[in-house]
C-alpha cells in the first residue's frame, strides 16, 4: 500500500466515523484537489461548486442556499463551512477543508436522503476526484 493509499484509507475511515449515528443520518464525499494553501480562492470556489451540486442532489435549488462560514462562531474552525437554506437557515451540507500531503481535500457531509450516487457522479463530471462515504 502506498503512502497516498494509506492517507486516503485513513481519511475515509475518519470521515466514516463522523457519519456514525447522530441526530440525522448522513453520507459524505471526499473531494480531492490539487489546491495548496496559496489557492484559497480556487478552493472556496470548489467548495461552493460542490455545495451547489449537493443542494441539487437534495432536491433544492442551489440559488435558495448560502454558505455560512462562521468566522465569528466559536463552534466553527477556520476551514469549516455549511450550506444552509435561505428560508430558515436549515442544514444542507457541511464541509471541512483539510490539508493533507500538501494539498486540500474537501470533506462534505449531507443528509442521507440526498441522491448520493447522483451527487458523486455530478462531482466527477465537474472534474473533481471524489470518494463517496456512506453513513449506513
Amino acid at each position: 500500500m502506498s503512502e497516498a493509499d494509506a492517507l486516503d484509507e485513513d481519511l475515509y475511515r475518519r470521515t466514516k466515523q463522523l457519519l456514525e449515528p447522530g441526530e440525522i443520518q448522513l453520507n459524505g464525499a471526499v473531494v480531492h484537489t490539487e489546491y495548496d494553501g496559496s489557492d484559497e480562492i480556487e478552493m472556496m470556489q470548489a467548495t461552493i461548486e460542490v455545495g451547489e451540486i449537493i443542494a441539487a442532489g437534495a432536491g433544492l435549488d442551489p440559488k435558495d442556499t448560502f454558505v455560512y462560514s462562521g468566522s465569528d462562531d466559536p463552534e466553527f474552525a477556520s476551514n469549516q463551512h455549511q450550506g444552509r437554506t435561505l428560508d430558515g437557515e436549515e442544514f444542507v451540507w457541511e464541509c471541512q477543508q483539510l490539508l493533507r500531503n500538501g494539498s486540500f481535500d474537501l470533506v462534505f457531509y449531507y443528509e442521507a436522503s440526498a441522491d448520493h450516487e447522483g451527487i458523486l457522479a455530478d462531482v466527477e463530471d465537474a472534474g473533481y476526484g471524489v470518494t463517496g462515504v456512506r453513513g449506513d
